[in-house]
């Protein structure tokens, strides 16, 4: 029989990312490690065992009550030094449930003492968004190419295999924002890139630096590079991506006035 718990916290958020992606992660040691901390373990199996080692030194330990992948895992939660915190013995239960292309996860960790109720509300808020994180890191692992795909199609000049190369990185309903651009879907893009090109002969976009990813939106600072004595700018793209680790917004911020150092 099951004990019951007189408090619970209940905590709900949206990872975009399918169900069966995100319950990797309440499968395999590693995965579990990569968002608990260092050598943290889990046995995806009933009775199997749970440990999470805290940064600050202080271990969990637990034992999985179910597991029906990939909708639902539910595990005891205890601190293995019992002077820790007075958290005393509980239960969490993790349900994922598929929203689109994405995933509503719902945790609800239920305790025995409403003081150790209260001192998880900021740890799970802070672990779960950084579980949020690690998960689109997995998922968008290529985001550095994808971009660099997208500033390369657009000096391609054969237009059916600059749409090849857009279509590679982008949805077909890819959006582009920008103070020259109001473009929907793949087909319009390819249109406005030839204009692109006509108006501005020559021109190439070139990433400078190192991408800024979170959960799916990536910055990328970029700078223009053209035929000697043409107008070279620079400026910073932000991307959208989807859980198909494909572009489907863009918007391009330009920094006209700024001159462009080689």
């Amino acid at each position: 029989m099951t004990t019951p718990f007189a408090f619970r916290l209940d905590r709900s958020i949206v990872i975009h990312a399918e169900p069966k992606v995100v319950f990797r992660f309440f499968e395999e040691s590693e995965r579990w490690a990569s968002w608990w901390g260092a050598n943290s373990t889990i046995e995806s199996k009933p009775r199997g065992r749970v440990l999470i080692r805290h940064a600050a030194g202080m271990d969990v330990v637990g034992e999985v009550i179910e597991v029906e992948p990939p909708e639902r895992i539910v595990f005891s939660y205890g601190f293995l030094d019992r002077t820790a915190a007075s958290a005393g013995d509980s239960r969490v239960t993790i349900a994922l449930e598929p929203l689109g292309q994405s995933t509503r996860l719902r945790l609800t960790h239920e305790f025995n003492d409403a003081a150790a109720r209260d001192e998880h509300v900021q740890g799970w808020r802070f672990q779960l968004s950084l579980f949020a994180n690690v998960v689109a890191n997995e998922v968008h692992a290529g985001v550095a190419q994808a971009v660099d795909g997208w500033f390369s199609a657009w000096s391609i000049a054969d237009p059916v295999a600059r749409r090849d190369a857009f279509a590679r990185v982008s949805s077909s309903d890819i959006g582009l924002r920008d103070r020259f651009s109001l473009i929907d879907g793949l087909d319009d893009l390819v249109a406005h890139t030839a204009a692109y090109q006509r108006f501005f002969p020559g021109i190439r976009f070139e990433r400078r630096g190192d991408i800024r990813h979170c959960q799916g939106v990536v910055l990328a600072e970029w700078v223009t590079q053209a035929d000697e004595g043409a107008a070279r700018l620079k400026g910073t793209c932000c991307f959208t991506f989807n859980t198909d680790n494909q572009i489907e917004a863009a918007i391009n911020f330009i920094n006209e006035s700024e001159e462009v150092r080689k």
